[in-house]
């Protein structure tokens, strides 16, 4: 394989960003640059990402954004082997504005254009920093997702389980405005924690003990509102400390159950537990998952904190891996709010029914 050098582009919540990342022939990956415009000042009055100021905003930043990464990666536009733009999940406004850009970034320099699911970006995003080999156990834990896989390639992803209502990273976002703490909810409450015991709470400890690896949230999301009122503000740090443990002892559950069913299948060498997204940047949830893969004998990787959260490097290292494998899309690719990376899965068992009322009927 020759190296291939890409642009990857990622508008898919709040985070306009850009990146130029190479993949050499024998797998190493160099992150040449990484830019991402933060839209915090716009959505705080609001307490959380309100999707028409996002997509304007992505309108506003995107050229500077791409600009400013490929003057840092000095690569010029000749060396591109190609470029990938995040084609959904998300806010589909955004994610319009950002595909739509890396279109005509294909078409105008003559570049095979991927189409990238950013789920998919999750995924590899460990990989910008680490060699780790196929397969691997991905919990991929976010704001707006919350999953175990079995990852044994680009485009070979199993579901485990999901999230049945709320994701790890929206609980955590919306037990910290429920308690008054500010926008972004989840680095104010683990801030707020860290001076607080997680005990004298009794919070729901959801789906124990039933089969399979789905998460819940919802209770633990409406405990903690109700009792984000009835707490005195000397004891708010303990409630948050309280919430922290509540979410990383889920993970940690769940999680176990998924390495255990996977063990049969992986040689010891082989027990592989990656974990992806914003929530991996939560150093309670972090020291959860790493005690619980070193007592059953699986190592622990997990991306630098800049790639934890949305990037664009991810969605780069992404479209360099399905290049390399001579996968692309059509100019004709269409943006779609929800993508499952294991469609067989979303077919058959899914979390979320038509006819469901809420945010994510």
């Amino acid at each position: 394989m020759t190296d291939l050098t890409v642009l990857g582009v990622e508008t898919s919540c709040d985070e306009t960003a850009a990146a130029v990342v190479r993949l050499s022939g024998d797998g190493i990956v160099t992150v040449l640059s990484s830019v991402v415009g933060l839209q915090t000042e716009r959505h705080a009055p609001f307490g959380g990402v309100v999707p028409e100021i996002a997509a304007r905003a992505h309108v506003e930043t995107i050229d500077a954004v791409v600009a400013e990464a490929m003057d840092r990666a000095g690569t010029g536009w000749e060396g591109l082997s190609g470029v990938a733009a995040t084609a959904g999940p998300g806010l589909i406004g955004g994610v319009m504005v950002g595909l739509s850009f890396g279109k005509a970034v294909a078409l105008a320099r003559g570049l095979p254009l991927v189409a990238v699911n950013h789920l998919e970006g999750h995924a590899v995003s460990a990989r910008l920093a680490a060699r780790i080999e196929y397969p691997f156990l991905l919990l991929l834990v976010s704001g707006g997702h919350c999953q175990l896989l079995r990852v044994d390639g680009i485009g070979a992803c199993t579901r485990l389980g999901s999230t049945i209502d709320d994701a790890a990273g929206e609980a955590f976002d919306k037990i910290a405005k429920s308690m008054g703490l500010p926008y972004p909810g989840g680095p104010a409450l683990e801030r707020l924690a860290a001076g607080g015991s997680p005990e004298g709470f009794d919070l729901p400890r959801a789906l124990l003990g039933r089969p399979g690896c789905d998460f819940s949230f919802s209770g633990l999301k409406t405990a903690a509102a109700r009792l984000a009122a009835e707490t005195p503000e000397a004891r708010r740090a303990d409630l948050a400390a309280a919430v922290q443990a509540a979410i990383a002892r889920q993970l940690a559950e769940r999680t176990r159950r998924a390495m255990l069913a996977c063990a049969a299948d992986l040689p010891p060498g082989g027990r592989r537990f990656v974990v992806a997204g914003g929530v991996a940047a939560n150093g309670a949830v972090r020291r959860a998952l790493q005690d619980l893969a070193a007592e059953l004998g699986w190592s622990f990787d997990a991306p630098p904190l800049a790639y934890c959260t949305d990037n664009a490097a991810m969605i780069a290292l992404a479209g360099a891996e399905r290049l390399a494998l001579g996968l692309t899309d059509p100019l004709s690719a269409e943006a779609r709010p929800r993508w499952p990376l294991d469609p067989a899965a979303a077919a058959a068992r899914p979390t979320h029914t038509p006819g469901r009322k809420g945010a994510k009927a």
